[in-house]
């Protein structure tokens, strides 16, 4: 990722905006029906197609159970060391499922549990964690719907655990990849879990469905789906130095095929595209004026690391324009919204950043308040 910080010139409302549309680079042929290309460190959505539409998520589903699940062992719900024993409910057999062989009876630690789910892609297993978790799989099912509904997936709906098809239960290609997204920002020790090629519960070997975590050195995750009458499904996660990308491919008509499409997607985002970081974490970009507070100038700048993704080639054409709350007027809490950085390419939008405040302003004296009040009146 490049180091570039932008200097307060422009943060002024510019005028002479580059009147051209930025071109973006040509999206790679793929043979997948829907894909979605994301850049996890800018939140930027690179490359899409039909991604919004409804498809029938498969195994891709694990990527939420695994979410949920991750939150309750976060929370104290659950342990990896605790063992629990599988009911007949979870072990009911489904044709052709992949399985982990848990036995009747026999306890199953969560920590085998998670290993079964996320590298054998294991239906039994997501079935006895959301047991586990929930009681039920039917009341899991409704942690599922309401975390999707915080994150703000909008295209998904959820009726199972495990991903076996079913009436209600959809997503889409922009969702999974915000869904993946939001596993590796909330859940990063978790995830080195989805980079293992095999693993051995009761004697039996069982490896990866993920082929990619032996055909790329660059990709360390995550699930992969397979559903009748739409084809082979993945959400892939690859990182090269700083800059991690992540993939999602639905309805490819083989497995191998399915492959090259992510590694096509991934490929294309890592070669056309480059990650620019534009300010550090609580930088001041701005210092602005504050009335009726015991301070009067308040820095101004980002929570995180700020990164914008753009055409390899294009970031001397990047320029930004900040919009703050006016007048700004105490009190002022530390990190409270105050303002929008909005960047432009070639004076096309390319995104919009929340800017906080760095620090708090508490109001001021009564008698400060008022003369405050007075200024306002002729500012």
């Amino acid at each position: 990722m490049t180091d570039m910080r932008f200097p307060f010139f422009l943060l002024c409302l510019l005028s002479g905006w580059f009147n051209t549309a930025h071109a973006l680079p040509a999206a790679p042929a793929l043979g997948a029906k829907h894909y979605a290309l994301y850049d996890a460190g800018s939140g930027q959505m690179l490359v899409s197609e039909a991604a919004h539409e409804h498809i029938a998520p498969g195994s891709l589903t694990k990527l939420m159970t695994a979410y949920v699940v991750f939150g309750a062992l976060r929370d104290g719900e659950i342990t990896l060391r605790q063992h629990v024993t599988p009911t007949q409910y979870a072990l009911r057999p489904q044709h052709k499922e992949p399985r982990m062989f848990l036995q009747s009876g026999q306890d199953v630690s969560v920590d085998d549990l998670l290993h079964g789910l996320i590298v054998q892609s294991a239906n039994d297993a997501a079935r006895v964690l959301a047991e586990a978790v929930a009681h039920h799989e039917l009341a899991f099912v409704d942690r599922m719907n309401a975390t999707a509904q915080r994150l703000g997936l909008s295209d998904s709906h959820f009726a199972n655990a495990s991903g076996v098809d079913e009436t209600g239960q959809y997503s889409s290609a922009h969702d999974l990849v915000l869904l993946a997204a939001a596993l590796l920002r909330d859940f990063p020790d978790f995830i080195p879990r989805y980079a293992q090629r095999q693993y051995t519960y009761n004697g039996i070997e069982q490896y990866s469905h993920n082929r990619l975590l032996w055909l790329d050195p660059n990709v360390d995750g995550l699930q992969t789906a397979q559903v009748d009458g739409l084809g082979f499904s993945s959400a892939s996660s690859a990182r090269r130095g700083q800059r991690r990308l992540l993939a999602v491919v639905i309805g490819a008509a083989t497995a191998s095929l399915r492959d090259s499409d992510s590694q096509r997607l991934l490929n294309h985002g890592f070669r056309e595209y480059e990650a620019v970081l534009l300010y550090r974490e609580r930088q001041p970009v701005q210092t602005v004026r504050v009335w009726k507070g015991t301070e009067d100038r308040l820095d101004i700048g980002f929570a995180a690391d700020l990164y914008v993704t753009v055409p390899a080639g294009t970031r001397e054409r990047l320029r930004a324009r900040l919009e703050t709350a006016v007048p700004l007027v105490a009190p002022i809490n530390r990190e409270q919204p105050v303002g929008i950085l909005h960047l432009l390419l070639d004076g096309e939008p390319l995104l919009d950043a929340p800017v906080i405040a760095l620090q708090r302003v508490p109001l001021a004296n009564v008698f400060a308040r008022g003369v405050d009040a007075i200024r306002l009146l002729f500012n």
